[in-house]
């Protein structure tokens, strides 16, 4: 393995990015969005080394002093607006064949407005990345272009994961026997720990290559910190002390999650406090991509959106950064080596759970739970903790069970029960190895990203 191993890594999204070039450049700019640091930047360079003769790449976070001038005064003239900008770039721009990118579009709102008339203007083709893409500030004034295709970027999967390390044969291995319902008996424990190794890595590309460049774990808990401080610098950001409660939320997801009902609670933020006002907060770290919310579901059905209710809760975009937000106070050396090796004194229910919805998201799934009371007379709520949209019509509801004893699972006996009609299929995610029970099938955690 090369030793200085670095981003750009392989990564799926440049599939899609394919896609958009081959068949939809000419109408449609295209719109790439996601947390920072999750190698938006990178995969758009690399895309453009790769799939044309040259580009032009403007960072709206640090543009040169004359890029804002350029829009103010000739953007209303494309042939000179785009005459200056190859100049400006000392770039010999050709028809079809360039690319212009605009990185961190939301830094200034008025490129993305002009996005309409370059698109139709059919010359070069566009690449746009953002987070905060929709946020109020973000959008007024300006008329949203219909010429964008978008797409969101996430953290590396465990497959992206994988091939950072140069291993392309484990998660094929994996798909191969999930697709045919076959346990993989001894080496289980083998994948085990491979994929405990990457929830507490993470995702995060600067992570993944510490990791792969060091087996370091100090090191790459060194590279997660500074991504968190990032965050909440961003959190600063918010104007009228909504970034203070932005902050707070963040800091106590660690907590929130490790209490057996994880739905969002003011309380537990800051005591006497109303859910109503974290509202602007949650909105922008959900905006953000940071966090990944689950929504409540009053009436589980096919369109699971139609009955959303009020309650959430407040997973992590990646579960490395999870594990570094929990630990940041302590060492993490020992705890590191106690989860990779199934200590069942580590509390690694809210580390599955969070790795369960991060997966959830990267395959597209909007995220939804379920809270009922199997009867009239329960004084508590029994909570199903991910309810997808099965393929055939009805519902497919997922229970997670870190813990070595998975069999157990009254929540979700209860939920097949009330609504035996919807379920077409129930999953427990758990630790140990594949096995089918009647319409349950039990799967290791490295197989939920094939939910």
């Amino acid at each position: 393995m090369d030793k200085n191993l670095s981003p750009p890594f392989r990564r799926k999204i440049y599939r899609e990015m394919l896609e958009w070039k081959r068949g939809w450049s000419g109408r449609y700019a295209l719109l790439i969005e996601g947390a920072r640091r999750v190698g938006k930047t990178t995969i758009v360079k690399e895309f453009a080394a790769r799939e044309y003769e040259n580009s032009i790449y403007i960072d709206f976070n640090n543009p040169p002093e004359q890029i804002i001038p350029l829009f103010e005064h000739n953007s209303g003239n494309l042939d000179r607006f785009l005459s200056y900008l190859g100049a400006l770039y000392k770039v010999e721009m050709h028809e079809r064949r360039t690319l212009i990118i605009f990185d961190e579009v939301q830094n200034y709102p008025k490129a993305r407005a002009l996005i309409k008339y370059l698109v139709e203007d059919g010359r070069y083709d566009y690449i746009e990345t953002g987070s905060l893409i929709s946020l109020r500030k973000n959008v007024e004034n300006i008329t949203i272009p219909s010429e964008e295709m978008r797409i969101e970027m996430y953290p590396m999967d465990f497959e992206e994961f994988c091939w950072a390390g140069g291993d392309e044969t484990t998660v094929p291995f994996i798909r191969k026997h999930f697709e045919e319902m076959v346990p993989l008996a001894p080496l289980h424990g083998e994948m085990m720990e491979r994929y405990r190794t990457y929830m507490l890595v993470g995702g995060m590309p600067q992570a993944v290559a510490e990791y792969w460049n060091t087996k370091d774990f100090s090191n790459v808990e060194k590279v997660k910190r500074q991504i968190l401080a990032l965050y909440r610098e961003d959190m600063g950001k918010i104007p009228v002390g909504n970034g203070t409660k932005a902050r707070m939320i963040f800091d106590h997801i660690p907590s929130m999650l490790s209490f057996h009902r994880k739905t969002f609670s003011p309380s537990r933020v800051k005591k006497g406090s109303k859910r109503n006002a974290y509202a602007d907060s949650v909105s922008w770290l959900e905006e953000a991509k940071i966090c990944n919310i689950c929504y409540v579901c009053a009436d589980p059905d096919t369109m699971l959106n139609l009955t959303r209710g009020d309650e959430f809760k407040c997973y992590l975009l990646d579960t490395g950064l999870l594990v570094t937000l929990e630990i940041e106070e302590r060492s993490s050396s020992g705890i590191y080596s106690s989860f990779i090796g199934g200590d069942l004194s580590i509390n690694s229910g809210m580390f599955f759970e969070n790795m369960v919805a991060q997966e959830l998201r990267c395959s597209g799934h909007n995220l939804f739970y379920h809270e009922f009371y199997p009867s009239p007379c329960s004084k508590k709520p029994y909570e199903v903790d991910f309810i997808l949209p099965a393929d055939s019509g009805g519902i497919v509801p997922i229970e997670v069970k870190s813990g070595r004893i998975s069999a157990r699972h009254a929540s979700l006996d209860a939920f097949v029960s009330k609504y035996q009609e919807r379920v077409r299929r129930s999953y427990v995610v758990h630790s140990r190895d594949l096995r089918v029970d009647g319409d349950i099938v039990y799967i290791p955690i490295y197989m939920s990203m094939f939910l």
